[in-house]
């Protein structure tokens, strides 16, 4: 299988696009990968369910936000290739609807590349997501993009990748900033209302020696949608004073009711998820 992979990639240290490739059922991940994910697997069995349902929650508010009518979507750390990416799922509710894919791992442009090479709509740029203008000025970028017109930025477990130092949430509230009025954010984050769990898993992953941030409180997670307006997570779009941010399996979901956190109170890690608007 390596020799699918571009030359001079690190086997041996897991990798989160990989590890999340496996927990997805993919197989463009190596031992280190999968090795990573049963060590986190044993500490909190849900980990397959949890991947599984944050990628299902990427697609019911990508098909959201274009039946909205916004038309550009930057995904910001995309990660490996799957099932219903993003450009699949926004072209089926809007052909027009333009995507511009960022990662830092040259193995997910590879792929990513190899995934849309037939689609003029779509791009794949490797790049840092921290270096904003670097991003927004790249050739792939402004070739898709204009950013006089709403922009639907993709933060799908991302943020929790980068350590406070990096100063994450600021680095999207610049990015906002450089957005029209109309733009929104497709965020989900992993989240902790408890310390000691929260620190394990963080602990783990860093001990892999994987480039990682942290599993933060749903509180500071939250930070993200400061100036937002946080559009309703019930499929019918009901105002009804519950929450706005919510566990990813439950945002929009046809057969699930809007929930905080998950209901098993014995569940201490989850994705806080949300859309949310620029005024």
């Amino acid at each position: 299988m390596a020799d699918r992979f571009p030359p001079d990639i690190d086997m041996e240290t897991p990798s989160i696009a990989r590890m999340y490739d496996y927990l997805l059922g993919g197989k463009d991940n190596f031992e280190a990968d999968r090795k990573a994910c049963e060590v986190l697997a044993a500490g909190t069995p849900e980990l397959v369910s949890f991947a599984n349902d944050n990628r299902a929650f990427l697609s019911r508010a990508v098909e959201y936000v274009a039946a909205r009518g916004v038309e550009q979507f930057l995904d910001l750390g995309a990660g490996l290739p799957t099932a219903n990416n993003t450009h699949h799922v926004a072209q089926r509710a809007n052909p027009r609807a333009r995507v511009v894919y960022v990662d830092h791992d040259p193995i997910v442009l590879a792929h990513g590349r190899a995934l849309i090479n037939d689609s003029a709509e779509t791009a794949f740029l490797l790049s840092d997501i921290r270096e904003t203008d670097r991003v927004l000025g790249a050739p792939e970028t402004r070739r898709l993009i204009d950013t006089d017109l709403p922009v639907c930025v993709m933060l799908v477990s991302l943020l929790h990748c980068l350590p406070d130092h990096d100063d994450p949430f600021g680095m999207v509230h610049r990015l906002m900033e450089r957005l029209a009025p109309g733009s929104c954010v497709i965020f989900s984050h992993i989240v902790s209302d408890d310390p000691a769990s929260g620190a394990w898993m963080t602990d783990q992953i860093l001990s892999f020696g994987t480039p990682w941030g942290r599993v933060r409180s749903p509180e500071e997670a939250s930070a993200v949608f400061r100036g937002l307006e946080l559009a309703s997570p019930w499929t019918d779009g009901r105002e009804d004073g519950g929450p706005r941010a919510v566990d990813c399996a439950s945002w929009r979901h046809p057969d699930v009711p809007p929930r905080f956190r998950p209901e098993d109170p014995g569940v201490k890690l989850w994705e806080l998820s949300g859309v949310a608007f620029k005024p």
